[in-house]
């Protein structure tokens, strides 16, 4: 069987996603055409081979696009002319007669600054926040040069009371990017510093917070400039919905867009054809998702699998402002469908909404490679560089190994791969065997649980065992060493199948209770009144708790 497994020991992002697809052989430009029947105007799509410490293989890039031209050429070799995009920072001292929207601008979205060798562009790219200067370099009449030595250049920051911030350069491929992050807000004067020879070069440009790449005002063109923020689900849906795309790539476009609004609705308290995206109701995101449907179809549609969800630690900025990563929608995604999480020391995200959605709805488990066969790898590079580890989607596609195969099921019950970690034990005490538990289950274990055993010599125990995700098996083996009598421990992975759930409010004589429901294709087959909803209802309205159960569950059954 065509098997796709997604090792995302490094996470997974949509243009990641895509620039794996690629890699392994999707043709850059049957994709596009793909994507053009989405009739959506400014933007084209850029596939280009990169390194990340020195891993070789695809970035993807949604770059948004009008008016101007801008011949590039695409990873399988071809190379074709597009619209450059436009975004709005001005230089005061180059003819100050002119308006912003009238200076020229480069292909990324940057102002054009004039150089004794042609220009440079100054771009704010964006597709990850928080976002970092790029540095594109030109001839006179346009055409790309390779940027020059990093160490040669500085860009300095000029905001109000005059704070000033300097940022340092590193190659990457065609451009040079900032070291440092770009902090909000985007209002400020730009300095760059270019030092050839025994001469310096400096050029100014300024940058207003509503006028740089991801402005959404119309030019006059009637186009849109970056992001066309705020489109909710209902609007993407039918968007996808009236276009030319094939009966799968549209169904299970919407089916990602739905996870997504789903998750977002739930943490907002909105239905999810009322949620209005933000990151990924932008252009570039409908093309990453969409994109994403279409490239699996021109890979014929395999099996995908992934590897256990990785995650970073630290902080991401968002539309509705700094959170803790994992992000909200993220987890969110990710929890709907039973998947679990667990967070490493790479301290940036790993994991983006939309990977979280790609890998919610296509990938049928979730474990350690098993029994495949590779014919082809291909690598989907990110943006920035890790502290950690390279910063790539690695994507394998093979045959799966006839004995490690498990047949597609007519069911849609959920399925992912957990490790088992036990030992027998008759020597420790009940308070060393409590204590365990609660260190486990804070650590993260999914569940811990003693059971009572005849060992031997006729001495009564207990069998201790902790589940947890595959990837951390060694983690919580580690910890059954260390805080128990154990001299060993046993590990096997087994696969779960599972209900998908839901939470539901009921409303009874006593008030509203949450319930849990399992559903298998389509029809509820397990409900549950969560406990704590019901014990919380009874402290609040002193009905026996007993009693508040029984009405939620009978509640329900009239539902039915």
């Amino acid at each position: 069987m065509k098997t796709l497994y997604l090792d995302i020991f490094s996470g997974i992002s949509g243009d990641m996603f895509i620039g794996a697809m690629i890699d392994l052989g999707v043709d850059a430009q049957a994709l596009e055409r793909e994507l053009e029947k989405l009739k959506l105007d400014g933007w084209r799509v850029h596939a280009a081979r990169g390194q990340k410490m020195g891993i070789a293989g695809v970035k993807f890039d949604v770059r948004l696009a009008h008016e101007h031209s801008h011949e590039h050429t695409h990873a399988d070799g071809t190379t074709h002319t597009h619209p450059h995009s436009h975004a709005h920072g001005h230089e005061p001292d180059h003819e100050p007669g002119r308006s912003h929207h009238e200076r020229e601008q480069g292909p990324h979205g940057g102002p054009l600054l004039k150089t004794s060798f042609g220009k440079v562009e100054l771009s704010v790219f964006e597709t990850h926040v928080p976002p970092r200067f790029r540095l594109y370099f030109f001839d006179a009449s346009g055409k790309p040069l390779a940027p020059i030595a990093a160490k040669t250049v500085i860009l300095e920051t000029v905001r109000s009371k005059k704070k000033r911030q300097l940022f340092q350069f590193k190659r990457q491929g065609d451009y040079l990017e900032a070291t440092e992050e770009l902090p909000e807000p985007h209002e400020f004067t730009a300095v760059l510093r270019l030092k050839l020879g025994s001469r310096t070069e400096k050029r100014e440009t300024e940058f207003v917070e509503d006028h740089h790449h991801h402005d959404d005002r119309d030019d006059g063109h009637g186009h849109a400039h970056g992001h066309e923020h705020g489109r909710n689900f209902a609007q993407i849906k039918e968007l996808i919905q009236r276009s030319a795309l094939s009966d799968w790539a549209r169904n299970k476009s919407i089916a990602v867009f739905e996870r997504i609004a789903v998750a977002e609705g739930k943490i907002h308290g909105l239905p999810p054809e009322q949620v209005h995206f933000h990151e990924v109701g932008a252009l570039d995101s409908i093309v990453d998702i969409v994109g994403a449907c279409v490239a699996l179809e021109l890979l014929d549609k395999p099996r995908v699998l992934a590897a256990p969800v990785v995650e970073g630690t630290g902080f991401i900025r968002c539309a509705h402002g700094r959170f803790p990563l994992p992000a909200p929608a993220t987890l969110e995604i990710l929890s709907a469908r039973g998947v679990g999480v667990t967070q490493c020391d790479e301290p940036h995200e790993l994991v983006t909404p939309t990977g979280a959605a790609l890998l919610a709805e296509f990938a049928e488990s979730f474990g350690p490679m098993q029994g495949l066969i590779a014919t082809q790898i291909g690598y989907g590079l990110g943006t920035r560089d890790h502290q950690t580890r390279p910063n790539v989607l690695r994507a394998v596609l093979g045959e799966s190994d006839a004995a490690f195969r498990t047949p597609r099921s007519a069911l849609d019950w959920e399925t992912d791969t957990i490790a088992v970690v036990e030992t027998n034990l008759d020597d420790i005490t009940a308070e060393f065997l409590g204590h365990f538990v609660e260190k486990a289950f804070a650590e993260g274990a999914l569940d811990v649980f003693h059971t009572p055993i005849q060992m031997k010599k006729n001495r009564p125990g207990v069998l201790l065992t902790v589940l947890c995700a595959a990837a951390d098996a060694d983690r919580f083996s580690e910890l059954m060493l260390r805080e128990t009598s154990a001299f060993g421990v046993r590990r096997s992975t087994h696969e779960r199948r599972k209900l998908k759930r839901e939470l539901m409010k009921v409303k009874t004589e006593f008030g509203e209770v949450t319930v849990k429901v399992g559903k298998l294709n389509g029809k509820v087959v397990q409900v549950a009144p969560e406990f704590e909803s019901c014990k919380k209802l009874a402290e609040q309205t002193g009905v026996v708790l007993k009693m508040i159960y029984e009405t939620a569950m009978n509640q329900m059954t009239k539902n039915e």
